[in-house]
């Protein structure tokens, strides 16, 4: 449902970064308040893995999935209808067609009948009516890498997210060769009031997303305020990082130039039905120590779990909302 504005605040410019995933949930959360707020989104484009390191590879193209995640996530229409036709579908038994997905391969044919992935993501938004903009962070390919604490190198996004090894965890993340950030990203970034950082996968969403040359310095040059939305769970098979909330703050807060405004936190307790969610998707929670941080910084604990598991749209919305308006 989208909330009518009722108030003569003017309308603020809020700025949305991170991955397809998570970046497409606070996407959705910042929709029902469109009102209020002029939205757009900033999204990673490092990903190896998949339909997109396939098309990277065989059609030197910058990856279309977490793009195409986001700019579902703008459209007017149902977001669950449009990702089912454009994202979660994949062809089976067409060739070379198997594994891929209409979206994957609309951007991708577009970027290169037409030049360049700017043009696809525009073309795409047109068809789907989009309520904001959607931005790569960079349009200079990259790969992202990873150092171990035990000095083993992960060579790209996908070696990250899914390793074979458990036992390790990460040291340090880069992108290599080092990109720079695409010029209109820039400008979003000089006219946001507010930046929305995450939630998503930690290293190769959020962090990717902040790692291009000019990144650090556009967030330090703008007056936003930045909002870090946290996730709900961990991957317990994914990318080997923090499991403390204060661990992701210290981490994430080292890539940024200055101290973040308001962490966002799901602070619910799981029923049962939601621990066996968890349980199916191979989550665990983030372990609580609001304590350590909560001096330094302003920690919103706030409940915004579904009842069967998992983001709840519309209670992280309205956190969201309430978090901006009382800056």
């Amino acid at each position: 449902m989208i909330k009518k504005q009722s108030q003569s605040k003017p309308i603020q410019n809020v700025v949305i970064m991170g991955g397809g995933n998570g970046g497409s949930i606070s996407i959705r959360a910042m929709k029902t308040y469109i009102d209020y707020y002029n939205i757009s989104a900033i999204i990673a484009m490092s990903d190896s893995g998949g339909s997109s390191g396939r098309l990277r590879q065989e059609f030197g193209v910058l990856p279309p999935g977490d793009i195409l995640r986001a700019v579902i996530a703008m459209s007017k229409y149902d977001y669950d209808l449009m990702k089912r036709i454009f994202y979660t579908t994949r062809f089976s038994e067409f060739g070379k067609l198997h594994g891929h997905g209409l979206g994957h391969l609309f951007i991708a044919l577009c970027e290169k009948y037409n030049g360049g992935i700017v043009d696809a993501i525009r073309a795409l938004a047109q068809a789907l009516d989009v309520v904001g903009p959607v931005f790569p962070v960079t349009i200079q390919e990259s790969n992202l890498y990873a150092e171990l604490d035990d000095g083993t190198i992960l060579k790209s996004e996908h070696e990250i997210d899914r390793p074979e090894s458990c036992t390790s965890h990460i040291k340090k993340v880069w992108l290599h060769p080092s990109p720079m950030i695409y010029e209109r990203t820039l400008l979003e970034y000089k006219n946001a009031d507010v930046i929305i950082i995450g939630p998503g996968s930690f290293y190769c969403s959020i962090l990717a997303t902040l790692l291009p040359d000019g990144v650090f310095s556009a967030i330090n040059e703008s007056h936003a305020k930045l909002i870090y939305v946290t996730g709900n769970a961990i991957e317990k098979y994914g990318e080997r990082g923090p499991v403390h909330l204060s661990e992701f703050v210290r981490i994430i807060q080292t890539y940024l130039p200055r101290k973040i405004d308001a962490i966002i936190y799901n602070g619910g307790t799981l029923t049962q039905k939601q621990i066996m969610y968890y349980e199916k998707k191979d989550w665990a929670e983030i372990i609580d120590d609001t304590e350590k941080i909560e001096k330094q910084y302003l920690v919103i604990k706030k409940e915004y779990e579904k009842d069967s598991g998992g983001f709840d749209i519309v209670k992280l919305g309205t956190i969201l909302h309430e978090c901006i308006q009382s800056f």
